[in-house]
Order: C-alpha cells, then sequence, then structure tokens
C-alpha cells in the first residue's frame, strides 16, 4: 500500500557516515533511499535536515559548521540525489506537487528541518528557509530554543509554552504555508500551538504516552486536540517511544499497531500518520527500512483496522494535512 513518512533522519546519516558519496538512491548507510521507497509502494518522504549539537563536530574531529551553511548543505545533498534520480522522484512543497507527481508516476521528497534554533528569533530568516524549500519545522529539538521549551522529564520545563517570539513565528508559519511540527516540544508549547493555529499542524514523530512514558509522547488530551483540530501525529518506529519499558530495544510492527489504535480510539482515524523516524532510531527494528512498510500494513489489520482505516493511516490523513497546510 502507498504510504507518507512525515520523518526520517537519512539526510543527516548520510553526512556522518559517507558525505563525499552522498548516494541516497541505493544507500547503504540509510535506512531510507530511494530505491527502498519505490520498493515500498512509497509516496513522499519529509527528509529532515538536523542541526549539529552542540559539540559533534569536536567528537568527529572537524572543524566547526555554521548552522546556515549546514542547513544549505544538507539540502544540497537531497537535491542532487533528486535531481539524478528524476525518473522515479521529485521535490514537491505542497499537495498539488504531490499529486503531479502521482500521476507521472514518481514520488516526492519534502524538506522539514528539525529544531528551529536557526531561525535565531528572526522572521526574516525563517522566510529566507520557506523560499529554500522548507516546508516543515520541528519548533524545537531537545533543548530551549528562540522558539521556546522542549519536552523534559522535569514538569516545570514541560509546562512552559512558547517564547514571544515562537507565538508570532508559529502564526507566521502558518501565513507562509509551512507545516508546524511540535514533536520534541513541551507539553505547553503544544497547547500555546493548538490555540493559536488556524490550520491543522503536526507531531511529525510522536506516539502515546498512555503506551510508553516516554516524555516525548502524547498524553490522551493532546490527541484528542489533534483530533479536534484536523491535525495529525506520525507513528514513531523508535522502541524507546514503543514499549511500557524505554529501555527495551525491541521495536515490531504489533506494537506500532497498538499505538495506532489506541491513538485512533481517543482522537479518532483522522489523527493517525505514520513518521517513523528512521536512520534517528537504534535498535531491533523489526521495520528495519522503508521497503518492509508492509509489515505495519499487516499489523493494523490484526488490530482490526479496515481498509479504509489503514489508508487512511498510510497517507490520506497527512496529505489532507499537507494541502491544508503548505503551500
Amino acid at each position: 500500500m502507498q504510504f507518507i513518512d512525515m520523518h526520517c533522519d537519512s539526510v543527516w546519516t548520510m553526512f556522518m557516515q559517507d558525505p563525499d558519496i552522498a548516494n541516497l538512491y541505493n544507500s547503504k548507510v540509510t535506512s531510507v533511499d530511494f530505491k527502498r521507497m519505490k520498493k515500498g509502494g512509497q509516496l513522499v518522504q519529509f527528509f529532515a535536515v538536523c542541526l549539529m549539537p552542540e559539540g559533534c563536530e569536536r567528537e568527529l574531529g572537524i572543524e566547526p559548521i555554521p548552522w546556515c551553511y549546514f542547513i544549505r548543505l544538507l539540502r544540497e545533498y537531497l537535491l542532487r540525489n533528486v535531481l539524478e534520480h528524476q525518473d522515479i522522484i521529485e521535490m514537491a512543497y505542497n499537495g498539488d506537487d504531490i499529486c503531479r507527481n502521482m500521476k507521472n508516476g514518481k514520488m516526492s521528497a519534502i524538506l522539514s528541518m528539525e529544531d528551529g534554533a536557526a531561525v535565531d528569533g528572526n522572521l526574516d530568516t525563517l522566510k529566507i528557509y520557506y523560499d529554500m524549500g522548507y516546508r516543515a519545522l520541528t519548533l524545537t529539538w531537545n533543548f530551549e530554543n528562540c522558539f521556546g521549551a522542549p519536552n523534559s522529564k522535569d514538569p516545570a520545563i514541560m509546562k512552559k509554552g512558547l517564547s514571544s517570539f515562537g507565538l508570532e513565528a508559529v502564526e507566521y508559519m502558518q501565513e507562509l504555508g509551512m507545516l508546524v511540527d511540535v514533536s520534541h516540544l513541551s507539553e505547553g508549547g503544544f497547547y500555546d500551538v493548538a490555540r493559536i493555529c488556524k490550520k491543522p499542524f503536526a507531531a511529525t514523530h510522536s506516539n502515546a504516552i498512555a503506551l510508553c512514558p516516554h516524555q516525548r509522547n502524547l498524553t490522551d488530551a493532546q490527541i484528542r486536540v489533534l483530533g479536534e483540530t484536523g491535525s495529525v501525529t506520525g507513528l514513531n518506529f523508535g522502541p524507546e517511544f514503543l514499549n511500557k519499558d524505554i529501555a527495551c530495544k525491541k521495536s515490531t510492527a504489533a506494537l506500532i499497531a497498538k499505538h495506532a489504535r489506541h491513538i485512533a480510539d481517543t482522537g479518532g482515524i483522522e489523527c493517525v500518520g505514520i513518521g517513523g523516524d528512521l536512520d534517528g532510531i537504534e535498535g531491533e527494528l523489526e521495520i528495519s527500512d522503508c521497503s518492509k512498510i508492509y509489515l505495519l500494513e499487516d499489523a493494523l489489520k490484526k488490530e482490526g483496522f479496515s481498509e479504509d482505516d489503514i489508508e487512511k493511516i498510510f497517507y490520506k490523513n497527512v496529505l489532507r494535512v499537507i494541502r491544508d497546510t503548505m503551500k
């Protein structure tokens, strides 16, 4: 079955493991590449450009890389690979692009950015990234930035909302046509986003905290808000986001399907999507690359989801959100 995945870290992994070759067609270092996307029936992949964490250059033994350069570099990796394989994949910047690519028998790649720190509190910089083709932005990563506070084990941090700039920037993102992503955001920030957004938003790679107590997962109350606002969350394949014991290293399609069932029962079938987080997760992964998505389809059937329900989870819900938000 065709599917859309709202989050992978494959461009980042490519840079870290094989920056000179930068092969996204038949990669030996990533779990997502164009060949396996095609094999798995994929319609769209959101390719996240992540910022270099503080101190990472030192660990790699390389010179510090300015954020603005790093963002452009990883973007160019993706664009070059897409251009070299335009017979099977094209860039997409909105729903119309995706539908045109589908009609031409091609998959779509969407540029997303993980961590709004690079915006540096400046709306003009946000517009620059939009003009570069970024169509989704994860507001925070695991540290506080100009948008606000991240997910945290500290209840005081989790209560923090968006900064004054964050409030202004989220409204501006929706005006521009950039999807607001609340994965990694604090709970207070989530409710600020829900309050001010006039269009849907997304938690691109987050599961249900009722089944797994990781602070990056969503409470039932948050899931209900997603359903009420026409928004969506992407099922994360990472074991630490699936298991009751977050130290467990095993990820199975059955566990992912159980989160899908809980989210659908809580917020409605329309708020469930896929955000596998491949190349950003580790462990014993049953769905270890994008070509194995059929395992999730089988597991969802065993959870009692109908064919129509699975189509919504696999691509229809996310495509609707893309159509409503990106331009």
